[in-house]
């Protein structure tokens, strides 16, 4: 867990791209990871002191964080981490989901290089073998199966060969992130079977079958994920 009073060795950042870069991504890893928790305020001090640099590249990164709403501005507060998504906020995601996804599955149908499938044929793999029991590495196991799932919809979104696209379906991706590593869900083996069916349908170039396979599979997962969230939202606390 991250927080102010807690000392940390400094991240080495690699110094081949511009720092903001580095710093975004070393804070996205933090909000992902929930070091900083959802609601948390984020400590702009600790957080350069963290990753061993000035808290100005800090700043612009979480300037660039809120841009995509994974942290907000808050008078007295300064930057906090976005809260979990409630029950409408998860549905208006999907909804957005199934508006760009499709399109991007049906670009990428007729951009599909052999790199790419290749790609993706070794994350459905990946996300297979994660799937697999393993009781000593169980939460290690859904990390990676759904860091899997994430490259898999952001190297179809990348063949879609639209930026804007692209950048819409990361923003989104993110907060699906960051939502699933906070509600563990059994599963694994229907989001692969679904990846298969729309990997089948970009090899054979097939646009309406893209398309199609991706829209099934988003509106499976809301299925499999909305009545959860509604019963967590439902169910007595001790608060």
């Amino acid at each position: 867990m991250f927080s102010d009073d807690v000392a940390r060795s400094p991240r080495a950042l690699p110094a081949r791209r511009a720092l903001v870069d580095d710093v975004y991504d070393a804070v996205l890893a933090l909000l992902m990871d929930r070091a900083i928790e959802p609601g948390a305020r984020v400590n702009i001090d600790a957080v350069a002191r963290d990753l061993d640099v000035s808290p100005t590249p800090v700043r612009e990164a979480l300037a660039r964080l809120e841009s995509e709403g994974l942290v907000a501005k808050r008078a007295l507060k300064g930057y906090v981490a976005a809260p979990l998504l409630d029950a409408a906020g998860l549905r208006d995601l999907y909804d957005m989901r199934e508006l760009l996804e499709p399109e991007a599955a049906r670009r990428a149908s007729a951009n599909l290089d052999d790199a790419t499938a290749a790609e993706l044929s070794e994350s459905v793999g990946q996300m297979r073998t994660a799937s697999a029991p393993d009781d000593d590495e169980h939460f290690q196991n859904y990390r990676r199966f759904i860091e899997e799932d994430l490259r898999f919809h952001h190297l179809i979104a990348d063949r879609a060969l639209s930026p804007l696209l692209t950048e819409a379906i990361v923003r989104l991706r993110s907060h699906m992130h960051l939502y699933r590593l906070n509600f563990r869900h059994d599963f694994e083996e229907d989001t692969v079977s679904e990846h298969e069916q729309i990997l089948d349908a970009l090899r054979r170039r097939d646009p309406d079958a893209a398309a199609t396979a991706m829209r099934t599979h988003i509106e499976n997962s809301y299925q499999r994920l909305g009545p959860i969230l509604a019963r967590r939202a439902e169910a007595p606390t001790d608060r």
